[in-house]
């Protein structure tokens, strides 16, 4: 897909060859501080062992490329427990360039109809309350606010409340 100033958008299902690319975009965002809740990526060799753990179980997990490179990922990773087997928690992350694209609202609704597909009917996330874009791209994909989290992060000694949020079908 050709998108407005020339780029090429690709969105596939997570697959070895992106592994290599995709950790530095991971840390990339971690290291921004404000989206996820780690501040780096784990070690290569344990970020490794997650992605091939996901397309070993064939689980939910999305990559987009812009103009080839990997830009971002959007994941619905099951929650353990028998009496949660029907719930997923939902991942996402876009390096800045990638952002305000539409690229994130095409990468969740792939990872959710693959969600509905696998049989999942309660899709969950956590957003920081500051991050009104993500809140705001959250609401529009038809999630709803469930609660308040207080002070349910912390980075470098500053704490941040947050939002949990659900999608059921």
């Amino acid at each position: 897909m050709t998108g407005a100033l020339g780029t090429r958008l690709a969105i596939e299902p997570l697959a070895a060859r992106h592994f290599s690319a995709l950790r530095p975009v991971l840390d990339e965002i971690a290291r921004e501080k404000r989206y996820l809740a780690f501040t780096r990526a784990p070690p290569r060799s344990d970020v490794l062992a997650f992605y091939r753990n996901i397309v070993a179980c064939g689980q939910v997990h999305f990559v987009a490329l812009l103009d080839g490179r990997v830009c971002g990922w959007c994941d619905v990773l099951p929650t353990h427990g028998e009496a949660r087997a029907h719930v997923g928690t939902l991942g996402i992350g876009l390096v800045g360039r990638a952002r305000h694209l539409g690229i994130g609202g095409l990468l969740m609704r792939r990872a959710i109809d693959a969600a509905w597909a696998a049989g999942m009917t309660r899709i969950e996330l956590t957003v920081r309350i500051d991050n009104l874009a993500a809140m705001n791209l959250y609401q529009r994909m038809g999630f709803k606010t469930e609660g308040l989290c207080a002070r349910a992060f912390r980075v470098d000694g500053r704490y941040f409340d947050t939002f949990s949020m659900a999608l059921l079908r």
